[in-house]
């Protein structure tokens, strides 16, 4: 990166990030569950709403991602989940990134797992487009503590990130019950539901042998969230689902050209969202939060303030 890009880019993110007072809660949207992120769940289900989660904090051009200034602007415009990555330095602190290097997301480089958090904390994050931002990395901790009150954070669990750490973090930090944790495997899934039984899981389900196994594995079916791909909708399978009172995750998201994200984008067919919604989906992962939003919203399905947990405006704690 050449050396007059940082304070151009700055300035651009100065312009589009959210002014302190959106920071401090003013204005923003709340997605609190009050102490059941289930039956949360299952009040939005009933009322026929469908929740969005912005896959790694809804980056846009000025605002990396996993970033709580990104956070931040994006429950200013709208009521969403936000799904973030967990890293842990060799020097055993936990903080927000998707890589296994630094290379692409901060002013940095070099391996996650050989960097300690004394050079990761002088960094800046870089937006999508390569611009550096004045951002920096954030810890899990502060994640946390900004989240709590605000919002849900789903957590992916990076390779180098301790389950019993994080979940220990999650429970001193007060936010046992507005989290949701990423298991891809059967066997990961058990781990964390040992570790953090009063913690709901979202586990992968592709068809019935999928939930019979987490279930022989002794996680209840109230405390799984069911992510069931990004390829193809499977009304037949959220049926099955509901059925079994188990809430429905489908991801739009993915690299381009070939995530639904991007095939909707190009075509204009944002009506595809909603129609997500009304197959089934109780959750949407996509890398459009605000456009899956307003979809939603245009179909009477995004959730609104003073329904199931939802506000807005107001000062965080």
């Amino acid at each position: 990166m050449s050396a007059f890009s940082r304070p151009l880019a700055a300035a651009i993110a100065l312009t589009l990030a959210v002014p302190a007072s959106a920071q401090a809660g003013d204005g923003a949207w709340r997605f609190s569950p009050g102490g059941d992120l289930s039956a949360l769940l299952d009040c939005h289900e009933a009322a026929g709403r469908t929740l969005v989660s912005a896959h790694r904090g809804g980056p846009t051009p000025g605002l990396p991602e996993n970033a709580i200034q990104t956070m931040d602007a994006v429950l200013t415009a709208i009521p969403a989940v936000m799904e973030v990555d967990v890293a842990r330095s060799p020097d055993g602190v936990h903080y927000l990134m998707h890589d296994r290097t630094l290379d692409r997301t901060t002013t940095g480089n070099g391996a996650v797992a050989d960097t300690p958090w004394s050079v990761v904390r002088e960094l800046f994050l870089v937006d999508e487009a390569g611009w550096t931002t004045p951002y920096r990395v954030p810890t899990l901790r502060e994640a946390l503590d900004w989240a709590r009150g605000r919002t849900v954070l789903q957590i992916d669990f990076k390779s180098t990130a301790d389950y019993a750490e994080v979940v220990s973090m999650i429970r001193e930090s007060g936010n046992a019950d507005n989290v949701i944790l990423i298991a891809y495997s059967p066997a990961q899934a058990a781990r964390l539901a040992a570790l953090a039984p009063e913690m709901l899981l979202s586990v992968s389900i592709a068809d019935n042998g999928d939930l019979e196994e987490l279930r022989a594995s002794g996680i209840a079916d109230e405390r799984m969230v069911a992510f069931t791909g990004t390829r193809l909708p499977r009304p037949d399978l959220y049926d099955a689902l509901e059925a079994e009172d188990i809430e429905v995750i489908f991801g739009t998201l993915g690299r381009p050209p070939g995530s639904i994200d991007s095939v909707i984008e190009r075509y204009g067919t944002g009506e595809r969202y909603a129609e997500l919604g009304e197959g089934g989906v109780d959750i949407i992962a996509t890398d459009r939060p605000r456009e899956a939003a307003a979809a939603l919203a245009e179909a009477g399905r995004l959730p609104e303030a003073g329904l199931c947990g939802v506000s807005r405006g107001g000062g965080g704690e």
